[in-house]
C-alpha cells in the first residue's frame, strides 16, 4: 500500500516540475515578444505625423 503512496507522490513531483519549467519557458518568451513588439511601436512612433 505504501508503496502506491509513494509511487503517485514521485510521479506528482515530476509533472509538478516538468509544468513548472514549461510555465517559466513559455512566460519567458512572452517576455520577450512583448519587449521586441513595444521597442518597435515606439520606433515606429518616431515617423508618424498627423
Amino acid at each position: 500500500m505504501n508503496e502506491k503512496a509513494y509511487k503517485a507522490m514521485g510521479f506528482s513531483g515530476v509533472v509538478g516540475i516538468t509544468v513548472g519549467i514549461i510555465v517559466m519557458v513559455t512566460g519567458i518568451a512572452a517576455g520577450i515578444v512583448a519587449i521586441i513588439s513595444g521597442a518597435k511601436l515606439l520606433k515606429d512612433k518616431q515617423g508618424l505625423t498627423f
